[in-house]
């Protein structure tokens, strides 16, 4: 395991059991997490995105002012619908927000989950042509996103521009160097994972998958994970991939631990559905003392098989225990693990 990093999904409640009241609270706390967790030593501060609900909605905002207060940690999300993105939009507030992060940007992007409200990305402006599903939608931004990341231009210059234009065709600004290669695909099949690798994009593979076999997810999950690997090899790409799977993991150290997580009734998967009729997989979580958690997580084939290991963190809780469950994992289990 090379690299353990924090994956928050930036909820927000007006309840008062909640730490993150206001979408305000999310922003704010979300950004002091970050760099708690830099200090900690952790690689990574992640953070999923949401429309239409009281969670984190736009990224680039969060990210750019992460990367302006941190200066070691990598800064991504997991992920972003690309069915509401426009892309060439999406490239310009990327190459921004990168650029203010020194290039530490690390951005995870899929095709969606299940949302708050029906066809949300209709709202936004757009639709799948015809003959086209929303997924297709997705991908077809994506490749789009990915092709104005490589640099070049293509946009014929005004003969009489506003301000001088270098020459030759004109391509988006600001361009952020290596960006392109910083771009992950949340796979939710081993189909897509095959397709991610194709196209030279990083795995990301999260706490559920569709359920293509019956077997244990971690096994699923793993054998996801080769599919791309063997997909890459054969595509010819010369740079090493990157692959990332997201864990709820916590580590039993006191008595606040033991009175949030200690009752854990979820150590087995569970089986759902996705949409109305795509079976899914659900990772389990892990709650133990922290060398039962080496151990368990040692039987994890996904995680062996990953290099990066994103643990999903219960922001409502606040910044300083948030940062006290990653302080555990760091200090007393992730070692266990061949970390550093």
């Amino acid at each position: 395991m090379k690299s353990i990093g924090f994956l928050s999904f930036g909820h927000w409640t007006p309840s008062p059991q909640s730490q993150t009241r206001t979408a305000s609270d999310a922003l704010l706390q979300s950004i002091d997490l970050a760099v708690a967790a830099e200090e900690l030593g952790a690689d990574g501060a992640y953070f999923r995105v949401h429309h239409f609900a009281r969670q984190l909605g736009s990224p680039f905002p969060l990210l750019a002012a992460a990367g302006a207060k941190t200066r070691r940690i990598e800064l991504g999300t997991a992920v972003i619908d690309m069915r509401y993105e426009n892309p060439l939009y999406m490239a310009e507030d990327a190459g921004a927000a990168d650029i203010i992060a020194g290039g530490r940007l690390q951005l995870g992007i899929s095709r969606g989950s299940p949302e708050q409200v029906i066809d949300g990305w209709r709202h936004f402006g757009y639709a799948p042509p015809e003959g086209m599903t929303d997924g297709d939608m997705a991908r077809g931004h994506t490749e789009v996103l990915l092709e104005v990341l490589r640099g070049a231009g293509f946009a014929r210059p005004n003969p009489r521009p506003m301000f001088p234009n270098p020459q030759g065709l004109l391509r988006l600004e600001p361009f952020s160097e290596g960006l392109r290669e910083r771009i992950w695909w949340g796979a939710g099949s081993n189909a897509t994972a095959d397709w991610a690798a194709k196209l030279g994009m990083n795995l990301q593979s999260s706490t559920l998958k569709n359920d293509e076999s019956g077997r244990p997810f971690h096994i699923q999950q793993a054998e996801q994970i080769r599919i791309f690997r063997a997909a890459w090899k054969e595509a010819g790409h010369t740079r090493e991939p990157r692959v990332s799977v997201s864990r709820s993991i916590f580590a039993l150290v006191d008595d606040r631990d033991r009175a949030y997580f200690g009752r854990e009734n979820d150590n087995e998967d569970t089986i759902g559905m996705l949409g109305d009729n795509t079976r899914a997989v659900f990772g389990r979580s892990y709650a133990a003392e922290p060398d039962v958690l080496i151990e368990q997580l040692k039987k994890d084939e996904a995680i062996a098989e990953a290099d990066t290991l994103l643990l999903t963190v219960p922001n409502q809780l606040g910044v300083d225990y948030n940062a006290h469950v990653i302080e555990a994992i760091l200090k007393h289990v992730a070692p266990g693990l061949g970390w550093r």
